[in-house]
């Protein structure tokens, strides 16, 4: 069970998390989890770079240890990167020393000021347990949810569900992952055709 736009009580409830930015531009965020991994990840930058696009990128770290050389290509395409933990934990069911440790390792890494938990769930201790590791640390959310991991989903229902309810300032999480490429492949080059007809622009957070 998920929703494609994030619940006005989730925002109010994490008021210090990062869900969306500025609505007076013309400015979309793409964001993409769980890479980097061959093919998926390449397919992404190059779509990326058709469109002069630059995105996020929250990485699990075991996957930077498998695939260093595409973490590299990311970071050399000028996008921005982002710690999504080293091994993808869901912080709910975790405690809170094992699940900043495994901040940590991954920060090791990727040495960024932005961080994503894993499937949005995040207990305020864990946190304010990250900012205190790394002072300055952004948690970064989103207001729209692509659903590209849903495997019951079209490409075309994923296509219509971000650009229904991607706006001025979106967070749009993609996953650049094996299980989300039937519906990405589709999804992400008609988000970027369709915005870029209009004006848009891709930013990196």
């Amino acid at each position: 069970m998920y929703l494609v736009k994030s619940p006005i009580l989730l925002k109010w409830y994490y008021p210090s998390l990062t869900w969306h930015k500025n609505r007076d531009e013309q400015v979309i965020y793409l964001t993409f989890d769980d890479g980097p991994i061959p093919d998926v990840t390449e397919f992404v930058l190059k779509t990326l770079k058709t469109y002069s696009a630059k995105a996020t990128f929250f990485c699990i770290g075991d996957n930077i240890r498998k695939h260093p050389g595409i973490f590299s290509k990311i970071k050399n395409d000028g996008h921005s990167i982002g710690n999504h933990t080293y091994n993808h934990l869901r912080g709910w069911a975790t405690p809170d020393d094992t699940y900043l440790d495994n901040f940590s390792q991954c920060q090791q890494l990727t040495q960024t000021r932005l961080f994503r938990p894993p499937y949005g769930r995040i207990r305020k201790t864990q946190a304010s347990g990250i900012r205190k590791l790394v002072p300055g640390m952004e948690i970064i959310m989103w207001d729209v949810l692509s659903g590209d991991f849903d495997q019951s989903l079209t490409p075309e229902k994923c296509l219509q569900n971000v650009l229904r309810h991607t706006t001025n300032g979106s967070i749009v999480v993609f996953h650049d992952s094996i299980k989300a490429f039937d519906r990405l492949k589709h999804a992400l080059p008609g988000l970027l055709h369709h915005f870029s007809a209009r004006g848009y622009q891709f930013r990196a957070l």
